[in-house]
């Protein structure tokens, strides 16, 4: 079944589904932040004289609001990565257009903040001078940078292991540095590509739960690339759904209110349906 295909007009699931959408005068939309209109990005292979081209996303619209929460799902491929990198500036778009408060984003920029899928930390670093990279490299001056990292340490609950080098911290733990070292140069937007998605089970739920704690305490403006619909699900306000030919399929809002409980919510038969309808939909 799927949601949106299926749902008649007028129904609270449709409704909950144009509410989500770019151009539908919400709230959200008028308050946007990040907004993404046209946005396609196509890569070329050389192979001699001749050239050939991927389409890795093609005309992806959508808005995320200041202190909003979404998440990018969509089937194995379909350029979740890819999508996050563009609006990064790691990479540029090939065709529309991503802007931040209204300006172009052409370009890689202290107001948006990455977290990979590793923590890509720097081994012969501690954590303490892991945390103060993307602050050095904004040349903060020297006592503001310690200071701002251990601001930063504290609210990932690692004070203890300021002075400990990466591979004497779990993975959890070297994932808790590479937030940190994101919020540590507070950006106005923080970029998650699939962090958690390296872990085991237990240590995913821990830090599910200490990401929805951080944006609860800080209410920063999250883009958040995972193939997991219960995570999703859990931290989100709203979900942007891609599929597999990477373009946009539909914009999907969480009708559960925060804060959110993760043993009520993911008992409750209105979550086991709502998680249902993403799956029959990817």
């Amino acid at each position: 079944m799927n949601l949106f295909a299926s749902s008649s007009h007028g129904t609270p699931e449709r409704e909950r589904v144009e509410r989500a959408g770019l151009d539908l005068g919400t709230d959200a939309a008028r308050s946007s932040s990040l907004v993404l209109e046209g946005v396609g990005k196509r890569f070329e292979r050389k192979h001699g004289r001749s050239v050939t081209y991927t389409h890795a996303l093609q005309d992806i619209s959508f808005r995320v609001a200041e202190h909003e929460f979404v998440s990018i799902i969509g089937p194995s491929g379909c350029g979740k990565t890819t999508l996050i990198r563009l609006i990064a500036g790691l990479i540029p778009h090939t065709t529309g257009s991503i802007s931040l408060e209204g300006q172009p984003i052409s370009g890689p920029g202290p107001d948006r903040a990455m977290v990979f899928q590793h923590a890509a930390l720097l081994p012969w670093r501690t954590v303490l001078e892991n945390v103060q990279l993307g602050l050095e490299q904004l040349r903060v001056p020297a006592d503001q940078r310690k200071e701002r990292a251990r601001a930063a340490i504290r609210l990932v609950g690692l004070q203890e292991f300021s002075s400990h080098y990466p591979k004497e911290l779990s993975g959890g733990m070297q994932q808790r540095v590479g937030l940190a070292r994101a919020l540590a140069v507070n950006p106005k937007v923080l970029l998650m590509d699939e962090p958690f998605g390296a872990l085991d089970a237990i240590t995913r739920m821990q830090m599910q739960d200490e990401l929805l704690r951080l944006w609860e305490a800080e209410r920063k403006t999250v883009v958040f690339i995972t193939h997991d619909i219960e995570e999703a699900l859990l931290i989100s306000d709203r979900i942007i759904v891609l599929d597999k030919s990477g373009t946009f399929k539909a914009a999907y809002e969480i009708p559960f209110p925060r804060p959110r409980r993760r043993d009520e919510l993911l008992a409750s038969p209105e979550f086991i349906r709502e998680r249902t309808h993403l799956t029959h939909m990817l």
